[in-house]
């Protein structure tokens, strides 16, 4: 009988590659995994990475206080591009936290025990992404000491936000997401922060990880809460991989602007949205896993199954495109057919083809098994989708504002250097708080790890002998 995998194999192990390798023990799973938080010393590398990171993140606190002193004309945002950087960025952070939580709350609902060993810092990797996009839409509104006037709490003007604009829509929507994401998270790293606290070799580690350890004991009873509980975070969750970015869409799709005015943008950006978050996990995973010895957990089962997703939801990206241009075409509008017609061949033509090229050609090369099995190809195809699909992005918001209805208002949009500095520092607050996730909390799940293990099905095997 077949099951649900992605990988299409059988439920007999003789014919699938294992998930967990050159382990038989659950010990030596606790003590491999452990290790990276408890090592007295990081691996060279990781303090290089730390400061590099550490770096840009520090621009970026310095570029978001001169635009606080002098205003938001460091932008490079001017009529009629009045969205820049500051959307796009928001846009593509935003998609690269869903494949977070689709690795865990989806595949853990369809049963999919290949998630069990990248889900941890996939969902750590989901609240890094929200963190990110979220600062750019507060730093946007240009005024930000007056923030709370976006947020439905009574006030001192009795001002309410219009709840038909889609960036209320946004608001409730990436709250909704990055509050449910954020306990899915940390809900499951309550029974490995407790094999932290037990293993605490220094008074300080002892109390911090018993504090968020919550009183964890291994019990029976703490086992069927918890199983319960994750099952029902993760069934709140699946709604919010869908809900989330087309709320994001509707910002674009309500508006009467060519380019923007359709109804493919929800399942459009949804996928892009998988897209680019497993090509952000894939980019992730590749160095961690040779960085910390993590080669046994994180196999090339789980890499290749992460690929074949690029491979599809890369291929319905580029369907996207395709119908775009015959549905404009199709509607007859002159100002619509104009609109898509620019993008490839007008002033931004150079970031449609970079688009188009590292969005859907670059993943047909995982129809190759060679390719799908090959980490070099993998990890440089990784870094090309997200390449691609912060340019999608690019596109989108860009060559749609910069010449719409009237000529006599068109303008090239042109970034300034604050605005490729605040570029370059949000990937920096990215890979500090990875950094810092994988230094001191558990970057895999140790008791779902050691529950895809041949010894904990042991009596199955027996039985069926």
């Amino acid at each position: 009988m077949t099951t649900l995998a992605l990988d299409n194999t059988f439920d007999d192990p003789t014919r699938r590659a294992p998930l967990v390798l050159g382990h038989d023990e659950f010990s030596t799973v606790t003590e491999k995994i452990c290790g990276v938080n408890e090592a007295r010393r990081a691996p060279r590398a990781w303090y290089i990475a730390f400061a590099i990171s550490l770096f840009f993140t520090g621009i970026l606190g310095v570029m978001i206080l001169y635009l606080f002193a002098t205003g938001v004309g460091v932008w490079g945002n001017q009529n009629p591009v009045m969205w820049g950087f500051p959307i796009i960025n928001f846009v593509f952070w935003i998609g690269i936290g869903h494949a977070g939580t689709l690795i865990s709350a989806i595949l853990y609902l369809f049963r999919q025990k290949w998630r069990t060993a990248i889900n941890r810092f996939a969902e750590a990797m989901t609240i890094f992404a929200v963190i990110c996009a979220l600062m750019f839409p507060s730093i946007h509104v240009g005024r930000v000491w007056v923030l709370y006037w976006t947020i439905p709490i009574p006030n001192q003007m009795e001002l309410w936000p219009q709840f038909r604009s889609p960036l209320i829509w946004d608001f409730f929507a990436v709250g909704t997401y990055f509050t449910v994401s954020f306990l899915f998270w940390y809900v499951g790293m309550i029974p490995d922060l407790a094999t932290l606290r037990d293993r605490a070799t220094t008074r300080l580690r002892a109390i911090v990880y018993g504090i968020f350890a919550l009183g964890w004991r291994g019990s029976i009873r703490h086992w069927h809460r918890y199983e319960r509980a994750y099952l029902l975070l993760a069934a709140l969750a699946t709604p919010l991989v869908l809900s989330v970015h087309s709320v994001v869409s509707f910002d674009f799709a309500i508006s009467q602007l060519p380019g923007w005015h359709t109804t493919i943008f929800p399942p459009y950006f949804v996928a892009g949205a998988i897209f680019s978050g497993f090509a952000m996990v894939m980019t992730l995973a590749i160095p961690a896993r040779q960085l910390w010895g993590l080669k046994d957990f994180i196999t090339l089962r789980h890499l290749e199954n992460m690929n074949k997703i690029i491979l599809v939801t890369g291929s319905m990206v580029g369907y996207a495109y395709i119908m775009e241009f015959f549905t404009s075409w199709y509607s007859g509008s002159l100002y619509e057919w104009f609109g898509f017609a620019n993008r490839a061949f007008g002033p931004y033509a150079w970031a449609y083809w970079i688009m188009v090229s590292c969005n859907v050609l670059v993943p047909q090369i995982f129809w190759f098994k060679a390719a799908r099995q090959s980490i070099w190809v993998m990890f440089i195809a990784s870094l090309l989708v997200n390449l691609g699909m912060w340019f999608e992005r690019f596109v989108i918001i860009v060559t749609s504002l910069a010449q719409d209805f009237l000529p006599s208002s068109w303008g090239y949009y042109v970034p300034t250097w604050v605005d490729l500095l605040m570029l370059a520092g949000s990937f920096g607050l990215f890979l500090t708080l990875f950094l810092l996730f994988c230094r001191y909390l558990p970057i895999i799940a140790i008791a779902e790890v050691k529950a895809v293990m041949p010894k904990a099905h042991a009596h199955e095997s027996e039985a069926s002998r």
